[in-house]
């Protein structure tokens, strides 16, 4: 496992070099910041929500890489003032879909930091969530000497054919896609890692319901009490060291954990969707997007008899999709 360590941090390292810094505003960041690592390729529409969104739960400093965005996403970024922006044209796929490059970042500015790590279309939720920012949370990780904070994925989608309303610029997507599955989760315990894997709503349920067990993971530690020795392995579904990965009580009591509420299924999926089947850069010959692709040729609609409107995190932790814990 150290050996592996090492050589994911030197191919950060050599992958690093991809990235020229055009915005670099890290001199603001102060010793308590709160930071937040995402790597975006034309996510112009949504940018400002996502801003806004984790400026109000408590985010200090944003850390993009931009993967050679033509939609104007850079240029708005530049105008931030809480944004450092590093740019590439180099390939997705041979950055390992990108964690290269958020290791290389995390590994020179995030030491020493409470972390999150997510997409453009993930919204972190978490107990208390309605009145407590982040940083409180951050603070109780703190004082029970835990490094790591675990978050499902839990796949939003609108009622009727995803491309039916248009998401407007600054709108809250979950005014659109507010249905969830409420179950049909399949969990098991990865034994060389130890995280959990996950998968299962409306993905494995709708686009890969022949062979569930090819469905998109949905386990994510996205929030991590950041070091330099720390990396990324796959995603954010594990890190190394191992035990950053035990969010998980194994003596049958519950640790705290969040959800990431995935807004991907707007009606900006359908172009999306043909983007990336153009390019290539996602895991497995984007066979994820192939799948999406043949789908919604037929039917783009992802609700069912079963699904579940979302009303806030007590519903989710009702449902068993995340929990407060010991967090009172």
């Amino acid at each position: 496992m150290r050996w592996r360590r090492r050589h994911r941090i030197a191919r950060a390292y050599r992958k690093g070099r991809e990235l020229t810094c055009v915005l670099d505003n890290t001199a603001a960041i102060k010793a308590d910041d709160l930071l937040l690592v995402c790597t975006l390729r034309n996510e112009r529409i949504r940018l400002p929500y996502f801003l806004k969104y984790y400026r109000d739960m408590g985010v200090s400093h944003f850390l993009f890489v931009d993967n050679d965005s033509d939609d104007g996403s850079r240029e708005y970024l530049l105008e931030q003032e809480d944004v450092s922006i590093w740019h590439t044209a180099g390939s997705y796929r041979k950055s390992l879909f990108g964690v290269h490059w958020m290791n290389w970042i995390a590994r020179k500015y995030c030491h020493g930091h409470w972390t999150l790590t997510v997409d453009v279309d993930e919204f972190f939720v978490f107990p208390f969530c309605d009145t407590r920012p982040i940083p409180a949370l951050t603070d109780w990780l703190d004082n029970s000497g835990l490094k790591s904070f675990s978050a499902m994925l839990v796949d939003m989608y609108p009622k009727g054919p995803i491309d039916a309303q248009p998401y407007r610029e600054g709108q809250n997507p979950m005014e659109i896609a507010e249905w969830f599955d409420s179950g049909n989760y399949m969990i098991s315990v990865n034994p060389v890692y130890y995280n959990l894997w996950i998968q299962g709503g409306p993905r494995a349920r709708v686009f890969f319901n022949e062979d569930p067990s090819h469905a998109p993971s949905l386990n994510k530690i996205p929030l991590v009490k950041w070091h330099r020795s720390y990396v990324y392995m796959h995603s954010t579904h594990m890190l190394l060291p191992r035990g950053l990965n035990a969010v998980y009580d194994q003596d049958g009591g519950e640790k705290a954990a969040g959800a990431l509420l995935h807004t991907k299924f707007l009606n900006t999926f359908v172009e999306k969707t043909e983007e990336e089947l153009q390019r290539r850069q996602h895991y497995a010959g984007s066979r994820e997007y192939l799948a999406y692709h043949n789908r919604i040729q037929d039917d783009s609609e992802l609700w069912c008899n079963w699904s579940e409107k979302y009303i806030n995190w007590r519903q989710l932790e009702i449902l068993g999709l995340m929990s407060k814990g010991n967090w009172a």
